[in-house]
Parts: structure tokens; C-alpha cells; sequence
């Protein structure tokens, strides 16, 4: 006879499961970076330039300083992938925008790594609209949560991390799956210099 499942093993199993699953998940996208020899925050940041960006809130995404973002965007630049702009509205503020160059790379890894996402071989259409339902309502929840947060005398967290300091070391609770890897493939972003292109066939 089946009992009710214990409520702490199914947290301690779902904990185990969703570290697999993105340990899976960074290690694919890094892998990807590696094939155009560029670091991991360099593609994760020409993923987040759908638009231009402001470098300021670039930082913020990134939970990194802007010297950090500096170096994002001269490794961008030195490829021809983005530019930076002065905005319309405030010319003190430096936007980071794609190249036609950068838009075109910007469609090719996302056709790659969507493409080696398990949702996409795994679910079928209904399994994958379930799946994006519940991790929306999972993060209207949180977001609600930490909204919440100053009321209840917590302090919202707004930990930013120095340029080249590993997330896990800076102390936030989230900068470990948010901020960049200072380092990815034994490239760090001022010594990257090769062409965003394809260091080996990928055999796919």
C-alpha cells in the first residue's frame, strides 16, 4: 500500500534533480562556446542583446562590476559582434548593441543550443507548455516573495560580483547560477582573441 510521499525527501529529490539537470544544461551551453573558442558569459551575454542594453543593466543581469562589463563588451567589440552607443534620451549612458555580424552568430548558437536542450528531444508539445507553466508560476512566486522581503525587515540581496571573483565566493544566494564564470575553457575574457567561428566540426 502506497503511503504519502515523505515531504522532506521530495524536496531533497527535487533539489537533486534540478542541479543535475542544470549542471547538464551550463555544461552543453559551454560546450557550444567552446566550439566558436569564445568564453561562456561571452555567448550568454550576445543571448541577452536581443536589443541594446545599457552596460549598467547589463551589470545588474550579470551580478558583476563594471569593469566586468567592460571587458564583455571590448571582447564583443574586438570580435565585430556588438558596438556600444550613446542613448537617445541620455547620451551619458553607453548602450552595448549587436553588429549585423552579432546578430547573425546571435541566431546560429541559439539554433544550436535550443536545439540540444532535453525539453526540445524529451517533451512533446503539451509536456513542454506544462513545464513553462509551472516554472512561470514558480517565479511569479518568488518574485512576489522577494518583493516582499524589506517589509518583513530582509533586505533584498544586491550583491554584485568583482570582476574575476567566482560567484559562489561573493556571497549572493543566486550570483552562483547568475554571474558569469570568470573563466571558461582556460580563456579569460582580455585573452580571448580568435573569430567566433567553429574551432572544430561538431559532428552534427
Amino acid at each position: 500500500m502506497c503511503g504519502q510521499p515523505d515531504p522532506d525527501q521530495l524536496d531533497a529529490d527535487i533539489g537533486d534533480a534540478f542541479s543535475e539537470f542544470f549542471g547538464r544544461i551550463i555544461a552543453d551551453f559551454e560546450a557550444v562556446a567552446r566550439r566558436y573558442s569564445l568564453p561562456a558569459f561571452a555567448v550568454k551575454a550576445v543571448h541577452m542583446l536581443a536589443s541594446p542594453v545599457p552596460m549598467k543593466e547589463l551589470g545588474r543581469r550579470f551580478h558583476c562590476d563594471p569593469s566586468f562589463i567592460t571587458a564583455i563588451a571590448d571582447l564583443l567589440d574586438t570580435h565585430g559582434l556588438a558596438l556600444r552607443e550613446p542613448d537617445s534620451r541620455d547620451r551619458r549612458i553607453k548602450r552595448l548593441k549587436l553588429t549585423a555580424k552579432g546578430r547573425k552568430f546571435r541566431e546560429r548558437i541559439e539554433r544550436e543550443i535550443f536545439t540540444e536542450m532535453p525539453w526540445n528531444y524529451a517533451l512533446d508539445t503539451s509536456e513542454r507548455q506544462t513545464l513553462l507553466a509551472l516554472l512561470r508560476k514558480m517565479i511569479k512566486a518568488e518574485t512576489e516573495r522577494r518583493s516582499q522581503a524589506p517589509a518583513q525587515g530582509t533586505e533584498p540581496d544586491n550583491t554584485t560580483v568583482p570582476a574575476g571573483q567566482p560567484a559562489s565566493e561573493a556571497g549572493s544566494p543566486n550570483a552562483a547560477h547568475d554571474a558569469p564564470p570568470a573563466m571558461t575553457g582556460g580563456h579569460r575574457a582580455e585573452g580571448v582573441t580568435q573569430e567566433p567561428t567553429p574551432a572544430t566540426s561538431s559532428g552534427r
